[in-house]
Order: C-alpha cells, then sequence, then structure tokens
C-alpha cells in the first residue's frame, strides 16, 4: 500500500508565535518543521534585567529543542530564512539550502528601526537579542569600573551619563532598572564614585512617556522614574547620535553608553513575499491571519508585524495571532481553509482562549 506524503509545514520563527503554533500542531497529521537563526527561545520582556545584571541570560533563554522535545512530528532547522518562492513553495535558507512546504506560517517578529539612519546602530545599540543585552551590560559595568579610576572631571562625568532613547516600554524600563544600578552598585562596591554621580537621560520626541498607555499611567511613570533620579526629556527628537554624544536641538549631551529604544519595524517578510504592506514594512493580512493573495501563507507576531486590512482595532481587541494561526491550517490541509473553518475575531475569545 503506498503510503500518502503528510502536508509539510514550515514556521519561521521560534518566537511566541511560532512556538505556540508548532505545539499546537504537535501530533497532528503534519510534518512541522521550525527554522530559527538561533536555537533558543526568548523571553524579550525581560532583556533589560540581562542588560542591567540583574538576570543572567539563562534565566530568559531555553533551547528550542529541549522546548520541542515531546512534539514528534516536529524537527528543528538553525538556519536564517532570507527569502521565499511562493509559486515554488520554497524557503532559501542563508546556508544556501532550501526547504519545501504546502503551508507555511510566518512568525519573524520586528528589528530595530533607526528611522533611515541605520548609521546610528554602532553608537546606539537596540535590544532585542541576548548578544544585544550582554553587549550593553559589558558597556554599562565597564564605564562604571573606569570611572572608579577616572581622575578627569569631564571624562569621569561621561563615563557615568547614560543615556535611553525612546521612552516606550523598553526604554522605561531600561532608564528605570539603569538608575538603580548605579545607585546600587555605586552604593555599595564602588568607593571614588558616589550614586549622585551618575546621571540618566530618558529622551522621547513625544508629549509622553508610554505614548500608547493611558495618560495617567504615563504621568505615573514618569513621576516613578524621576524619583529614581531618572532626567525625562519630553518633546526632544535627537538630531545625531555619535560616539560618546547625542545632540538634542542646541544641547549636546556627552554620554559614553547609549541605548536606543526608539522604533522597531517589521522583519522583510514582505519584501520576500512582495506583499502588500505598510511604510514600516508590516504585512497586510486577511481576517484568517493569511497573507493577503496567498493561500498556503500565514503571518503571524506582534502588532509590528500585522497590520489588518479592515478597520483599526484598539489593542485590546486585537486577536491572539500564535493562537489563531496555529489552529487555522488544522482544518484542511489538502486545500486552503475556507471562512467557515475559521474562528473570526468576534468569536476567538470564548473559544480559542479556553484552549491555551
Amino acid at each position: 500500500m503506498k503510503k500518502v506524503a503528510r502536508p509539510r509545514v514550515v514556521i519561521v520563527g521560534a518566537g511566541f508565535g511560532g512556538l505556540a503554533a508548532a505545539k499546537r500542531l504537535s501530533g497532528k497529521a503534519v510534518d512541522v518543521t521550525v527554522v530559527d537563526c538561533r536555537n533558543h527561545h526568548l523571553f524579550q520582556p525581560l532583556l533589560y534585567q540581562v542588560a542591567t545584571a540583574a538576570l543572567s541570560p539563562a534565566d530568559i533563554a531555553a533551547p528550542v529543542r529541549s522546548i520541542l522535545s515531546k512534539a514528534p512530528n516536529v524537527r528543528v532547522v538553525l538556519d536564517e530564512a532570507i527569502g521565499v518562492d511562493p509559486l515554488q513553495r520554497l524557503i532559501e535558507l542563508g546556508s544556501g539550502a532550501s526547504l519545501e512546504y504546502d503551508w507555511l506560517i510566518l512568525a519573524t517578529g520586528a528589528r530595530h528601526s533607526y528611522f533611515g539612519r541605520n548609521d546610528w546602530a554602532a553608537n546606539a545599540p537596540g535590544l532585542k537579542s541576548i548578544e544585544d543585552a550582554t553587549a550593553i551590560r559589558r558597556k554599562i559595568l565597564l564605564a562604571l569600573e573606569r570611572a572608579e579610576s577616572e581622575t578627569d572631571p569631564d571624562k569621569r562625568r561621561a563615563l557615568l551619563t547614560f543615556v535611553v532613547i525612546g521612552a516606550g516600554p523598553t526604554g522605561v524600563e531600561m532608564a528605570g532598572a539603569i538608575a538603580e544600578l548605579a545607585r546600587r552598585s555605586v552604593s555599595k562596591d564602588f568607593r571614588s564614585i558616589t550614586p549622585h554621580c551618575s546621571r540618566v537621560i530618558l529622551i522621547e520626541a513625544g508629549e509622553r512617556v508610554l505614548p500608547a498607555f493611558p495618560s495617567s499611567l504615563s504621568d505615573a511613570a514618569r513621576r516613578s522614574l524621576e524619583d529614581l533620579g531618572v532626567e525625562v526629556r519630553l518633546r526632544s527628537p535627537v538630531l545625531d547620535v555619535g560616539s560618546g554624544y547625542v545632540q538634542l536641538g542646541n544641547e549636546l549631551i556627552l554620554g559614553r553608553t547609549i541605548v536606543w529604544a526608539a522604533g522597531v519595524e517589521a522583519s522583510p517578510a514582505a519584501e520576500w513575499l512582495d506583499a502588500e504592506h505598510d511604510t514600516s514594512g508590516r504585512v497586510f493580512v486577511e481576517p484568517d491571519l493569511r497573507v493577503s493573495g496567498q493561500e498556503r501563507i500565514f503571518a503571524i507576531g506582534t502588532p509590528p508585524m500585522l497590520l489588518g486590512r479592515t478597520a483599526v482595532r484598539s489593542r485590546p481587541s486585537l486577536p491572539s495571532p500564535s493562537s489563531r494561526a496555529s489552529m487555522s491550517p488544522t482544518s484542511s490541509w489538502g486545500t486552503p481553509p475556507s471562512p467557515s473553518n475559521i474562528e473570526t475575531s468576534e468569536t476567538w475569545p470564548r473559544s480559542a482562549e479556553a484552549k491555551l
């Protein structure tokens, strides 16, 4: 008896969405391949604690293979996806190899955005990976160490000035954590510098910190930061970033440690598919999270990656990308799922949330 080939599902990205989809497909009559350029899953919300020496990298990362070890129909490939050929149903990999698929789930997440000034990246690193966090941690700790023995007041002042650009959640967390670190470490472990020597500056071009949150929470966050000694600069667009300085209008801030938290943009998935997208690279998707014009390709992830085609919805009403996309392909693998087999955003909270 001839063995019937099972549908092949490829998931690009082992973040929250990609792993949730893989877990939901565990044990199903499909062969799943998870592709990621790193072999670990990362809990990004706590990266700032690694960057400020509050946690070790092992506390917020776990091997992807271990997470999926009990999923017999799921395999993991360590490689980087660099392109997709929808006509041939092929995924191009950085190693030169390729993967065939019947269904594709793109969960590639977001990357740093320097708003056209990528030359700033070398002097103002962002925070998206373990490597980013450990590099920032090393920079912060070395600045404190060098300031301890620095006799030139101007050089010491620059070493003890920490600048965070962008007052979204990451920027607010980083600024607060750096302020706490400087106070805690300096007061206990150093002799030549005092807690009052350090200066933490949080820069935001907008009207308030945490602009995506209600104003009451923004005000509370700002007060908490100021209580920690953080200088909050609002309505202060950055004009230039260089080695050891940030230019704000007529003011030049000298600081040896600069962290970028001002923005993200979608991965290049839209370019791979030549798909409809907005200026930030966010892919337009249908209500079932299929990429517009692609019957067998789904795009899941956080709001920076996805953009609904219907009227703009508030954040609390956004469907769960990981749960919705992990369910959709299980309806009918031989043909693209029909709308009647896919839950809409109105029905998801009652049916999908209970299953997670």
